[in-house]
This record gives structure tokens, C-alpha cells and sequence, in this order.
């Protein structure tokens, strides 16, 4: 019975590491929000355009400057699209 209380004691210690982990993983860094604050600043549904900006640049690592366009200062930024075939739109704003 102490090996399984000690199993279950150890599987939960890192259940909650592994959480917490991903939790400050997934919190916007520093860099993007600073540079998505300013592309997103005139967009007109601006919480979407911080969400997928965000994404964008922590998969790219870079943000083309401005609030529109410039996006060939940032290749990887510039190429991420929703899909494939007629719907394909690009993902970052």
C-alpha cells in the first residue's frame, strides 16, 4: 500500500510541474507582446489580432514593424497560413 501512495504522490508532484510549465511557456513573452502591441494597435477586432499575432511570433521569433503589410521583414511570419486549398488565408495578422 506504500508503494502505491508513494506512485500516486510522485505521478501527481509531476502532473503539477509539467502544468505549471506549460503555463509559463504559453504567457506571452516580453518581445511579442511589446511588438504585437504595435501591429495590433489600429486593428479593429484587436484581441484577435494580439491572439494570432502572438502565436505567429513565438513560432517565428519576429514581427514585421508597423501596424499593416511589411510582412516580407519576416518570411516565416509572412508564409503561416489557416489551411490549404480555397480557404487558405494567411494567420498572422
Amino acid at each position: 500500500m506504500k508503494l502505491h501512495t508513494t506512485t500516486t504522490m510522485t505521478l501527481l508532484l509531476l502532473f503539477l510541474l509539467a502544468a505549471s510549465s506549460l503555463q509559463v511557456s504559453m504567457a506571452g513573452s516580453e518581445f511579442c507582446d511589446s511588438k504585437c502591441a504595435v501591429r495590433c494597435s489600429k486593428a479593429s477586432r484587436h484581441d484577435d489580432c494580439l491572439k494570432y499575432c502572438g502565436i505567429c511570433c513565438a513560432e517565428c521569433h519576429c514581427v514585421p514593424s508597423g501596424t499593416y503589410g511589411n510582412k516580407d521583414e519576416c518570411p516565416c511570419y509572412r508564409d503561416k497560413t489557416t489551411g490549404e486549398g480555397k480557404h487558405k488565408r494567411p494567420k498572422c495578422p
